[in-house]
């Protein structure tokens, strides 16, 4: 099993969600985050004055896989999050060593 985990820009949410729906995945977990790459925030004006935006927001968005299907989570999470900009944001796959349905206690595989 492996936890996928994606940043990416909130626009983007509803296409990965599309996405991964199509795939079979059938839950995520999604949380508002702030922070930065690369692109280091980015320096807005307001009002005429200008002033430095440190943290971007992005959404956290975590899948947990089988392992027959992490490559293919990942593929449809790249193409549907890219804008082609910088900023897109990244992914991230961790192993899972276990993992238990509190309702059932199912566990491993059957637990998602």
């Amino acid at each position: 099993m492996k936890m996928v985990v994606a940043i990416i820009k909130p626009f983007k949410l509803d296409e990965v969600r599309e996405a991964l729906t199509a795939l079979g995945v059938q839950g995520l977990t999604v949380t508002e985050v702030k922070g930065f790459g690369r692109q280091k925030g980015q320096t807005e004006i307001y009002r005429g004055a200008e002033y430095s935006v440190s943290f971007l927001p992005k959404v956290k968005v975590e899948i947990a896989v089988t392992d027959s299907l992490v490559e293919r989570v990942v593929e449809s999470i790249q193409k549907s999050a890219n804008t082609g900009k910088i900023g897109d944001g990244k992914i991230f796959v961790l192993d899972v060593s276990h993992a238990v349905r509190i309702r059932t206690g199912e566990t491993n595989a059957e637990a998602l």
